[in-house]
């Protein structure tokens, strides 16, 4: 009050307008101050960084500059350092400190929302820019931690690079799409929602949608424990977050966030419950086993202990799944795989199930087709009929079955198409569904021949096709098929959002099929898949890193890589 009262003394228009005065005095002392460190600052982040008017510093030229704390990754289990952000014209700008060599008196300095100078050379790691060998620490006063830029997501190329190195929040909810480098990297792929194959459906064509990686404060190898799980010790595509705050940095091609509050996740997608029991109708399913193989070593199971825990694991899916008829896919193409893996689900779920048999060629490739069924509800009318069309890399396989109360006889097909994985310099490469499509399209084509072959041999057209044919629900092998008559029941019975069968880089769709003829179509009461697989993380699978492995328990979750696909069907 002593300058105000100077200042009315010297001026009457002053002593009018004493109120305004109070109200400005008020308005200076509540406003942030203005850095306020021992020493000036020779420079600023932005100057430090450089921008489109403006070079960066040279890599290793000393600096002093100041700014506030707002995410704090110390230590080498972290990222060895820490964020400094400024207020500066025309907004703010943020860098990474690099500082694995800290002292207990400075990390107590280095605290959320401290106003900290430092004394420290500009540098570069990976070629993004950092400042690194600090030499001297000294805090500044008045400090306070910025509120966080509001963004929404998804932003383009320029608005992230604008926001690298700042703290924000996203208010909205942003969806888990993808889980695969949880338990090597701790990384979670965010989308706006859920992000689809572009060709899954017809329906639902979308543009590749944007990703942006949640990371751990981190950039080591197989952390532990492994963050962001539930209390399954699972994370699944589909879960989703709100309000998600953290620093923004772009690190090894990827834009990510670096969180500085705990992640709030919901679990709006949960493991779902076994299937309800077929009851008096017939199911057909189809699995593809992620390479069952007693061969220990090869594509399957390394050791001993893999191999058991994929049985148990395989066990439990197919006790849950309950169909009368499988058509596995990826077992080893050696009789005693099979044989084992039959022997193994009889003991262990009390389900007797039988191989179909004849002797059909199987093909040569390591890992084969089968089909096998439980006699005491369905009986097989044929041995095995094979597909020997030479574009198939593995030979597709048939029979034919009727319940044991004498419905009418239906055949099942079981196929395993080319895979998009391995592609070639030139030829068949990728232009949009994968490289080999064309190799994909002509085994839809001897598919196609395949089951007029078996429609003339049985007499009538009740055949169901179903299997893994590595091809998306609106891509070329699919179209193939349809527009040869066959009905595609997954894009029939569920909603766009809900088929998919697979995950892959995000991304999800359906590669597994089941497509029924006309005749048989009309007895289908149900397609569903058991999203057992696809939505959860990787690690949780058979063959899962050392520090998973107290998450790996005997159920159906993760029993593959590949949702199984159930069809139920009925007759009058």
């Amino acid at each position: 009050m002593g300058v105000l009262h100077l200042l009315t003394r010297r001026s009457g228009r002053l002593r009018a307008s004493l109120a305004t005065w109070i109200a400005l005095l008020a308005l200076l002392l509540a406003a942030p101050a203005v850095a306020n460190c021992a020493l000036p600052s020779t420079t600023d982040i932005v100057s430090i960084k450089g921008g489109s008017q403006q070079p960066a510093l040279p890599e290793g030229s000393d600096v002093v500059v100041d700014g506030i704390v707002t995410g704090v990754f110390l230590g080498r289990d972290n990222l060895n350092g820490f964020y400094l952000q400024q207020f500066t014209d025309p907004g703010p700008a943020g860098v990474f400190v690099y500082m694995p060599r800290v002292t207990p008196s400075q990390a107590e300095r280095i605290t959320p929302g401290q106003h900290l100078q430092l004394h420290a050379e500009a540098g570069r790691f990976r070629d993004r820019i950092q400042l690194q060998r600090v030499a001297q620490i000294e805090t500044c006063d008045n400090h306070q931690l910025p509120e966080p830029i509001e963004v929404t997501w998804p932003l383009n190329e320029d608005q992230l690079h604008r926001l690298e190195d700042l703290l924000v929040v996203f208010p909205q909810t942003l969806t888990v799409t993808g889980n695969y480098e949880l338990a090597r990297y701790g990384t979670l792929k965010l989308a706006a929602e859920r992000l689809f194959r572009p060709t899954n459906t017809a329906e639902k064509a979308t543009e590749e949608g944007a990703i942006l990686l949640l990371d751990d404060g981190s950039y080591r190898s197989f952390p532990s424990p492994i963050p962001y799980l539930d209390t399954n010790g699972s994370r699944r595509v589909g879960s989703t977050i709100e309000g998600l705050t953290g620093v923004i940095t772009q690190a090894f091609d990827a834009y990510r966030l670096h969180p500085t509050e705990e992640p709030r996740f919901e679990d709006t997608n949960p493991r779902p419950q076994p299937l309800t029991a077929p009851g008096d109708q017939l199911r057909v399913a189809t699995f593809n086993v992620e390479n069952y193989f007693t061969t220990l070593g090869e594509r399957g199971a390394a050791n001993s202990d893999e191999l058991e825990r994929q049985r148990a694991k395989l066990a439990a899916a197919v006790s849950g799944l309950q169909a009368d008829i499988l058509a596995l896919v990826e077992v080893e193409n050696d009789p005693g795989a099979l044989a084992d893996l039959i022997e193994q689900l009889s003991t262990r779920t009390g389900i007797r199930y039988q191989a179909v048999g004849g002797s059909a060629n199987r093909g040569s490739d390591a890992i084969k087709v089968a089909l096998i069924y439980r006699p005491d509800r369905v009986e097989a009318l044929s041995d095995l009929y094979a597909d020997s069309h030479p574009a198939h890399h593995r030979t597709p396989l048939a029979a034919f079955f009727r319940d044991v109360n004498g419905s009418p006889a239906f055949g099942v097909v079981t196929a395993h198409f080319k895979a998009k994985s391995g592609c070639p310099s030139r030829g068949d490469i990728d232009r949009g569904q994968g490289c080999w499509n064309e190799r994909r399209v002509e085994q839809a084509e001897a598919m196609r021949d395949f089951l007029a072959q078996l429609a003339d041999t049985a007499g009538h057209q009740r055949l169901l096709l179903t299997g893994d044919l590595n091809a998306y629900g609106a891509e070329d092998p699919i179209r193939t098929l349809i527009h040869a008559g066959m009905v595609d029941l997954l894009a029939r019975d569920l909603p766009p959002e809900h088929r998919y069968s697979y995950v892959f880089r995000g991304e999800s769709g359906y590669l597994d099929h089941a497509l029924a003829s006309p005749e048989l179509a009309g007895s289908v009461t149900q397609t569903q898949t058991w999203r057992i697989n696809a939505d959860e993380p990787r690690f949780l699978g058979y063959d899962g890193p050392d520090t998973a492995h107290a998450y790996i328990q005997p159920d159906p979750f993760r029993s593959s890589d590949h949702d199984p696909v159930a069809v139920d069907l009925s007759w009058p």
